[in-house]
């Protein structure tokens, strides 16, 4: 697991204390509107949209508030029309950055996210530049309290690619594709999940072993992170947990 993955996960056991729930609501909001635009707004036959609604739902966002979401995507609600946008870029130590938006003015995006690189030490870069270095996956958290064998059983048997020890969960990796059928399996066989959603794995990783430098690496992401047209910021760097310890402090 990244670096960054490490950091979302100290902010998301943080998140329902903070006032970044408000903001991570309304971007889950976002995408489920635009996840039904495109597929439409059956949850069943949708599988950007499922993962999508239990994505919300996993972060406590009412049902209701869901069901308008969907209902806006569709059209049978007014609404603003947001497009999905991707921006690359680099922070300290030639770390590489993808940033996915929805957006309803991509002039704006563009303008905010390259601000947002250029103040905190990192750099635009041009498209297909970052992207090589990234594949899209699911990944499904599991609560550490479940039995490495028959967790691994379970993902196999549902066509997860990987079980992973990432600390205090179990990460199980699959084809983007299989997202929902991987957490449905491991529902059913009784595994308790923290988070399923798709990503964007690197292909390689780059350690940040100077205190100096992971901050300044954190600093990029947490601007983006904070734009609320931003969805999600991937990056390839790892931060070796003594170090992370010094930043989280």
């Amino acid at each position: 697991m990244s670096g960054h993955s490490k950091w979302a996960t100290i902010k998301h056991k943080k998140g329902a204390q903070d006032k970044a729930r408000g903001k991570l609501f309304a971007k889950l909001i976002r995408q489920v509107e635009v996840a039904a635009r495109e597929g439409g707004g059956d949850v069943s036959s949708n599988a950007t949209l499922r993962t999508m609604y239990n994505k919300a739902r996993d972060a406590s966002v009412p049902v209701d508030t869901i069901e308008r979401a969907i209902k806006r995507g569709t059209g049978e609600l007014d609404g603003v029309r947001y497009e999905p946008v991707i921006y690359e870029g680099y922070a300290a130590a030639g770390v590489a950055i993808i940033v996915e938006c929805l957006t309803d003015n991509r002039n704006r995006t563009g303008a905010d996210v390259r601000s947002a690189f250029s103040k905190n030490g990192g750099s635009m870069a041009e498209p297909g530049a970052v992207a090589w270095q990234f594949e899209r996956k699911g990944v499904v958290l599991v609560d550490r309290g479940a039995d490495e064998d028959e967790l691994m059983l379970a993902a196999a048997d549902a066509g997860a690619e990987d079980v992973s020890d990432v600390g205090d969960s179990w990460q199980v990796t699959c084809a983007a594709t299989s997202l929902g059928e991987v957490r449905e399996a491991l529902e059913a066989a009784g595994h308790k999940i923290s988070s399923a959603e798709l990503t964007m794995l690197p292909s390689t990783i780059i350690p940040l072993n100077d205190e100096a430098e992971a901050r300044k690496v954190l600093r990029v992401v947490d601007a983006l992170e904070d734009m609320d047209d931003v969805q999600n910021v991937y990056a390839n760097f790892d931060i070796p947990d003594a170090i992370l310890e010094m930043v989280e402090a």
